[in-house]
């Protein structure tokens, strides 16, 4: 797959996102912008890491891709923001509109401009290398997600598992202690008993 298809396709699936969020509410809008803040971290590394650097210097692409790192450094920093919400209110509903907003302009102004002037910059062999290599790229973040999700799952189910485990072996310790309590209580009354006993043979 080429660079320039690879990017596309991110715009697009991120674009149906955006539609779902609109229509979507309480915590599945919230759902839904866990996805958009994945992909657009997906997108935005990829092409940081390898696309950008490829491009910045040519002389033709040069000032765009300065401006594109910009555009990424804005939404970065509204999803860290969005991102401390627990629901979606009212400022929450205006940042993503702003960050839908942002989105869109970048994506106009990199397939409208920046591709057309990096296909002209760049050859055949370096666009096909630049896509296998976000590909590559991607796919290797994608596991190092999956993983780091999946090990805060079971470290939250070994919680959970050990706070069952200490709820049911509390009743046992107050039986526990039931039991010895009333032990001592038996032995210090028979203790008083005997007590009373050799006093009335005196």
């Amino acid at each position: 797959m080429d660079a320039f298809n690879l990017l596309k396709a991110d715009h697009r699936k991120v674009e149906e996102l955006f539609s779902q969020l609109e229509s979507a509410s309480g915590q599945a809008k919230m759902r839904v912008f866990e996805q958009i803040k994945m992909e657009l971290e997906l997108h935005t590394h990829i092409e940081e890491k390898i696309f950008y650097p490829a491009l910045e210097k040519p002389k033709q692409t040069h000032d765009l891709t300065l401006e594109a790192y910009e555009e990424h450094d804005v939404v970065k920093k509204l999803l860290r923001e969005m991102s401390k919400a627990k629901s979606a209110n009212e400022e929450w509903e205006a940042q993503a509109k702003v960050l839908q907003e942002n989105v869109e302009h970048h994506v106009e102004e990199e397939e409208n401009e920046l591709f057309p002037k990096a296909e002209a910059a760049l050859s055949e062999e370096q666009i096909e290398a630049l896509g296998e290599q976000m590909e590559t790229e991607k796919e290797r973040k994608q596991r190092g997600a999956t993983k780091s999700s999946s090990k805060k799952k079971s470290a939250g189910a070994n919680k959970s598992a050990s706070k069952s485990k200490s709820a049911s072996t509390a009743p046992k310790r107050a039986r526990a202690s039931k039991k010895s309590s009333s032990k001592s209580s038996k032995s210090s009354g028979s203790k008083r008993s005997k007590k009373s006993a050799k006093k009335s043979r005196r």
